[in-house]
């Protein structure tokens, strides 16, 4: 069955416009509370955190009313970065944990996602139930009365029991000392956690991105924006730059002359590192198949090897728990070291790669140069509808041609976004110029197709 609310990452969309208003929120949550409460006499809870955007508000209320008229109770937890509500989600033994935010995305959109009770995203089937629960209308006779529906309660220390779990994840035998690090957390979730971690570990932190205001979430900063970051470390000569997103779960770097550092490069350090250390199950990690060839090299210089999946860091985690391997992620920054976490993690995975920093003694320039990337290129055409391509002759035959000509050296990926409106063309080659061309051709014929 395909998903008519579900995208790769939850439901997303502009906010107050469906399916992204209060009443579709309201609805997610009596059909999560049905689908996550058992068939037993005790009380049933759910965690609800946010980032900071301004419609996180409306969109919170009616996700509680949802889950308490059906019975469930509530731990509101307020704004917290993804990852640390799937933590909290498994260490208060709640049944399942949601979390409002649209990730990077501007901040009039605003998106609803659910964890398991065992902090991972649920699996398809799951999101299709809760589809079906709504779209058929099956939960309009289920109304708990009396003493039988929930109760909402604020978790007011839920910043400090996350910090405090962050920083058990860093070596017990390191410290940051000596490390001034620009940290940029995109007036998003992670502007209160981020900075507490490094700064109580011991680091110079000068933050930025760290005065929400409801609507500067992600605007001109974070990881979508490195070069602010940049600019700020050659500013106050810095050992490097850390950028995270608006939910916090992705992370992006530059070193301490600015040049940024991406997902791959960052799998390819801490993947040679821990098959070191003999840490790295079965030598491989689990990427995407928008990662660079260059971490396949990497890899195989190091004796290890890369596994890939489609887009959307559940489905690196699925394969990641199907194979027990324990580290993937993805080129935009999404790490998942799941012998700490169960989703994606910025902070988190900024802590893995400052203790290779302060272990090895090496900058980060030269920790990067571990992988070299072939050169690649991105255009997203924005299209009228998402159909298959295979079955459009003009744009299968121009990709067919381009695929002739790189040949094994290089790739095209042809892809639709998963939560806007857009199809992603990407191509990988020797040649930078070369590809830039290919890469226009194929997003011409799709413009001229299907081009919105």
């Amino acid at each position: 069955m395909e998903k008519k609310l579900f995208g790769t990452d939850g439901v997303r969309g502009v906010a107050n416009i469906e399916p992204m208003t209060t009443e579709m929120a309201m609805q997610l949550g009596r059909a999560a509370a049905f689908v996550f409460k058992e068939n037993t006499n005790r009380r049933h809870r759910i965690v609800i955190g946010k980032d900071t955007r301004l419609s996180g508000y409306m969109i919170e209320n009616a996700l509680v009313a949802g889950i308490c008229s059906m019975g469930v109770d509530v731990l509101i937890v307020g704004p917290l970065p993804t990852p640390g509500i799937a933590f909290l989600t498994s260490s208060m033994r709640a049944d399942a944990g949601v979390v409002i935010s649209a990730s990077h995305n501007a901040y009039q959109d605003n998106g609803i996602k659910f964890f398991s009770r065992t902090g991972y995203k649920l699996p398809d089937e799951l999101e299709l139930k809760i589809e079906d629960l709504i779209i058929n209308n099956r939960l309009d006779e289920l109304r708990p009365i009396a003493d039988e529906v929930g109760k909402a309660y604020r978790i007011s220390d839920a910043i400090g029991r996350y910090v405090v779990f962050l920083k058990n994840t860093f070596p017990k035998d390191l410290d940051l000392q000596g490390l001034r690090i620009v940290l940029d957390c995109a007036h998003g979730a992670g502007y209160k956690v981020a900075p507490a971690v490094l700064t109580e570990l011991g680091a110079e932190v000068i933050p930025i991105g760290v005065s929400p205001n409801g609507m500067n979430i992600n605007e001109g900063c974070g990881s979508m924006h490195p070069e602010v970051m940049a600019e700020k470390v050659r500013e106050y000569r810095a050992d490097l730059g850390i950028a995270l997103d608006g939910d916090a779960d992705r992370v992006i770097f530059v070193d301490e002359k600015g040049v940024e550092v991406d997902g791959d490069h960052i799998m390819a350090l801490c993947g040679t590192e821990m098959i070191k250390a003999g840490q790295l199950k079965k030598k491989t990690v689990v990427a995407t198949v928008m990662s660079n060839m260059g971490l396949d090299i990497a890899m195989k210089n190091a004796g290890g090897k890369v596994i890939r999946t489609a887009v959307g860091d559940r489905y690196v985690v699925e394969e990641m728990l199907k194979g027990d391997y324990n580290l993937g992620g993805e080129q935009s920054g999404h790490m998942i070291f799941l012998d700490h976490n169960t989703t994606g993690d910025g902070i988190l995975s900024a802590l893995q790669v400052l203790a290779i920093i302060q272990r090895s003694g090496k900058k980060m320039s030269e920790l990067a140069q571990i992988m070299t990337s072939l050169p690649q290129t991105l255009i997203n055409v924005r299209v009228k509808k998402k159909v298959d391509l295979q079955k459009i002759a003009p744009i299968k035959k121009v990709i067919d041609e381009v695929e002739s000509e790189l040949a094994d050296k290089g790739r095209v990926l042809v892809r639709y976004s998963g939560t806007e409106p857009l199809l992603r063309v990407m191509i990988e080659g020797e040649d930078q110029d070369r590809i830039e061309v290919l890469a226009n051709h194929v997003a011409e014929a799709v413009r001229e197709q299907i081009g919105a």
